[in-house]
């Protein structure tokens, strides 16, 4: 008989919110309950799940599934593992992925658990098929285009500027790789605008990108989840050129990324302890039941 996986679904919100709705649509799982800064404001779709304020408030919790501020990921994923609960998140600095991995890898280890870092669709499901097409063009140039949609990590990251309200950051691609990034935000009273645009530019997640800022009087009237990605790799197989590979898609941005995370916190299960990015994962591994079956029908 298959395992039920318990898993604790850690901040509530837009992803924590459809990480919620994909574990119930998922018979391999059920929620062990929802860790939240306020456990006592209980709303009303989350009435039948245990509310706590830490994750050592659950009870036999196999997997904790990160639905946090990219900043706040490690020390989460840190006193989770500790507890001997593996983890999932949706770390998206690409940058600092590589030291977040070698963070939660001892952790993991001295702790007998597992942690699947960056499990988002960028990175996470998108860095699959990139690894894929190197795999089947070694020599070659890959450029990953985001949006034209709204990026939640740059969204959260504008949110916590000082003097801001509520943001929207959009990704619009202009080719090749290289984004814009279009901020729209709603000041607090008493807050200069220019102060605030420039410290947002500053930021880690701007300041490689051209990025403008906007002060409107409502951000909820310009928001809209969806977003994109179009890959594409011109390379060589072996000696031979002109490989063209193309990936497209075009997605609810928080819906995708719960559902990733959900397909890695199952996956959790079935690696030794250590910390692992998803290039690392046998794809097998996020699919539930018997990897027999997966052979037989997708190979």
């Amino acid at each position: 008989m298959q395992k039920i996986i318990r898993a604790a679904v850690v901040g509530y919100g837009n992803i924590g919110k459809y990480a919620i709705e994909t574990l119930e649509s998922s018979p391999d799982f059920e929620i062990a309950g929802v860790v939240r800064r306020n456990a006592s404001a209980v709303i009303h779709e989350l009435q039948k799940y245990n509310i706590v304020t830490s994750i050592t408030d659950l009870e036999n919790v196999d997997v904790a599934i990160l639905c946090t501020p990219t900043r706040n990921v490690e020390s989460y994923a840190k006193e989770c593992l500790t507890a001997g609960i593996n983890t999932v998140d949706s770390f998206d600095i690409h940058s600092q992925i590589f030291e977040l991995l070698n963070s939660l890898n001892e952790h993991a280890v001295k702790y007998n658990a597992v942690s699947i870092v960056s499990a988002g669709w960028d990175p996470g499901s998108d860095s699959v098929v990139r690894a894929l097409m190197e795999a089947m063009a070694p020599k070659g140039i890959t450029y990953t285009n985001f949006g034209p949609g709204m990026s939640m990590g740059h969204t959260v990251a504008v949110k916590a500027i000082s003097g801001v309200k509520a943001a929207l950051s959009m990704t619009i691609p202009t080719g090749t790789g290289v984004h814009r990034r279009m901020v729209y935000i709603e000041l607090e009273d008493g807050f200069d605008f220019q102060t605030v645009s420039q410290a947002i530019k500053a930021d880690d997640y701007f300041s490689h990108d051209e990025t403008h800022v906007f002060q409107v009087d409502s951000v909820e009237a310009l928001k809209d989840m969806g977003h994109g990605v179009h890959m594409e790799r011109k390379g060589v197989s072996g000696n031979t050129q002109n490989q063209l590979f193309n990936f497209d898609m075009r997605i609810n941005n928080p819906a995708l990324t719960a559902q990733v995370l959900v397909c890695a916190a199952r996956a959790t299960l079935r690696q030794s302890p250590g910390a692992y990015t998803m290039i690392e994962v046998p794809v097998v591994d996020l699919l539930p039941g018997d990897k027999e079956q997966w052979i037989k029908k997708l190979v």
